[in-house]
């Protein structure tokens, strides 16, 4: 009798998925390219320009930096006014 062949594993089997459809993508491919592409100017440009370290600009040491982060976490909610 011969062995039963053996299925590889789910790991595998999922990394086989995905390889050989990223393989056979025509389009796909352009649209990856374009989502990385926007991902990139979010995360590494927007943040440069648009979002600066205002603790470190604000503060010299990590203690006061702390400090401030404690203080706005246990700070008490304003009330709104109507």
């Amino acid at each position: 009798m011969q062995a039963p062949l053996r299925q590889p594993g789910l790991i595998r089997r999922v990394f086989l998925f995905y390889y050989t459809g990223f393989k056979q993508m025509t389009v796909g491919r352009t649209l990856w390219k374009i989502i990385f592409i926007k991902l990139f100017i979010m995360f590494a440009i927007l943040k440069v320009f648009f979002f600066p370290n205002f603790l470190k600009t604000n503060f010299d040491t990590d203690h006061e930096r702390a400090e401030h982060v404690a203080d706005e976490l246990t700070r008490p909610a304003q009330s709104a006014m109507f």
